[in-house]
């Protein structure tokens, strides 16, 4: 087996780090990676190893992995995750698990490369058919990925197990051998076990056909892609709020094929069929005067005026409350909100009275005056005027003197609050990028 699949993917000078699980597909990856930084000493190379603890061998198989990387000179970290199975299952779970790890290990720039093989991808064709899943879905694996500052590479997608194994063979290699591949609970392992060994046995070329039906699959999905990709564009915001209303007069296809690529780019997962039919049902045609939302796992997806948005789900602040003791020090506000700072310079609010402290708190109710507008208005519709979405109404910081609203830093100032000479201060709200 020639290194013509590293090369094609990689540059000599390539910054690698490898999900070392130490069974034979990573062994063999790691042996070629090393084999081939003989001939090109510029390639860096390194492993990570997750430990699930989902086996009571998870001890024994990181030692594996560390002795097997100081054999052959290559720095390995083992990363331990918690696996929580209860929502996704096992499966998902540990490999969601796995992926979070090894991509926040990762510095700008390194690849990460998984060991994932033919066999397995002709396993992921079939069960996206088992999920009824769409062109994207039926894809499979693509053998590369961007991830943020990364890329994700699979160099091992077009050979199959068989060849790994004869590779590994004709090297000496010892691997990991997890007992939980041998449970047909897994739908994986039954596919493994039971079903793909009769499907080859009757058409030996099963597997590398199933892959070409995968790439034909994702090479229609990139072709929508960049058909799509400008009409996406001109209706996303800098926020990356989706301006609805065209989507209603298209074509059922056309406007899921749009939904599916907006969702993608937000990081949700791809949504049903009949999630996109309730996108627009529940959410877009909804009463103009309705607050609609659904949620999509840790995802909320929300309206408001002709926009759709996807939300990280947040606890609510309603009932949350900061004492600002001393303005000299930043205030850190909750759920990654970012900090408020005093500036001393700018006279925007008056200072308070020695039995006034400054409280912080991300709720208010009631009829307010603002400094530069005539009359009063319910901070329901400020907040309106504002343009602030209702799930972004308890989200903000809202300065009080005791029980006195005085100010929303950056949006609004009350009369109770406003500077009246040189001896004022003002809030700056330093957001969490």
């Amino acid at each position: 087996m020639s290194f013509s699949h590293l090369a094609s993917l990689l540059t000599p000078d390539a910054r690698c780090v490898l999900a070392f699980s130490g069974g034979l597909d990573s062994t063999v990856l790691l042996h070629q990676l090393v084999s081939w930084q003989r001939q090109v000493p510029e390639l860096q190379v390194r492993a990570l190893h997750v430990h699930h603890g989902l086996s009571p061998n998870a001890e024994r198989w990181a030692s594996h992995c560390l002795h097997i990387c100081q054999q052959w000179q290559i720095p390995c970290e083992v990363l331990r995750v918690q696996v929580d199975g209860r929502v996704k299952g096992i499966e998902a779970a540990a490999r969601e698990a796995r992926y979070q790890a090894l991509f926040q290990q990762l510095q700008p720039g390194e690849h990460l490369l998984t060991a994932q093989h033919l066999d397995d991808q002709c396993e992921t064709l079939l069960l996206a058919l088992k999920r009824g899943s769409g062109p994207a879905g039926l894809a499979g694996m693509p053998i590369l990925r961007q991830v943020g500052k990364n890329s994700h590479l699979r160099p091992l997608l077009d050979i199959s197990r068989q060849q790994l194994e004869a590779y590994a063979t004709e090297h000496g290699l010892g691997w990991i051998e997890d007992e939980s591949n041998a449970d047909s609970r897994y739908d994986r392992n039954f596919l493994r076990q039971d079903i793909l060994p009769l499907l080859q046995t009757r058409w030996p070329h099963f597997n590398a056909a199933s892959a070409r039906s995968a790439a034909l699959c994702g090479e229609q999905e990139q072709l929508l892609d960049e058909l799509l990709a400008e009409q996406l564009a001109q209706l996303t915001d800098e926020q990356g709020a989706l301006h609805f209303p065209p989507l209603l007069a298209m074509s059922e296809v056309r406007r899921h094929a749009l939904l599916r690529r907006w969702i993608a780019q937000q990081g949700g997962a791809m949504p049903s069929r009949d999630a996109l039919k309730r996108i627009t049902d529940e959410v877009m045609c909804s009463r103009e005067d309705a607050n609609p939302s659904l949620s999509f796992a840790a995802f909320t997806l929300r309206r408001y005026r002709q926009r759709l948005y996807w939300l990280n789900a947040h606890a609510s602040l309603s009932q949350h409350s900061l004492t600002w003791h001393d303005r000299e020090q930043a205030l850190r506000l909750p759920e990654n909100l970012g900090v408020l700072q005093a500036n001393p310079a700018i006279a925007t609010l008056r200072q308070p009275t020695e039995d006034e402290s400054i409280n912080v708190r991300f709720q208010a109710s009631g009829y307010y005056h603002l400094l530069g507008r005539a009359g009063g208005r319910e901070i329901k519709k400020l907040w309106q005027e504002l343009g602030v979405p209702p799930w972004q109404r308890e989200r903000i910081p809202l300065i009080y003197y005791n029980q006195m609203l005085i100010c929303a830093p950056g949006l609004f100032v009350t009369r109770e609050g406003a500077a009246s000479d040189e001896q004022g201060w003002q809030a700056i709200w330093l957001q969490q990028q």
